[in-house]
């Protein structure tokens, strides 16, 4: 059972190929709001990993956030995330990313915990 209040953490370093200008979402050298969701989304898995069982997985399935302040190159971002409720399967989280002075953006996120095997096996078939 994954416990009400967990969280995990996932940080990386701003470099070129984490910012707006190289993944296309913008024309700045800043960190991209797709990478915070993909950090905050990291700390999600890491935050449930220790507790599914073998051959089980999570996937994100939905994500609702707010990025606020820009960061530039050469800056630490650390996401967190917190569970928040367990409904069977299904599995939700408070997250916010940080940078090394401030609050960078926040929302929500929610994942489902899978068989990989049977996922996999269904998406052969689509």
């Amino acid at each position: 059972m994954i416990a009400i209040g967990r969280t995990g953490t996932a940080s990386r370093i701003v470099t070129e190929q984490l910012t707006a200008k190289y993944v296309g979402s913008g024309s700045l050298d800043v960190f991209a709001t797709p990478m915070m969701i993909a950090l905050m989304e990291e700390a999600a898995c890491e935050c449930i990993a220790s507790e599914l069982t073998e051959g089980s997985t999570s996937v994100g399935t939905h994500i609702n956030v707010t990025h606020v302040v820009a960061s530039p190159l050469g800056v630490n971002i650390t996401a967190t995330a917190e569970v928040t409720a367990v409904d069977g399967r299904k599995v939700l989280f408070n997250v916010v990313a940080h940078d090394e002075t401030s609050e960078i953006g926040n929302g929500t996120h929610e994942r489902f915990i899978i068989d990989a095997e049977k996922f996999m096996k269904k998406l052969e078939q689509r």
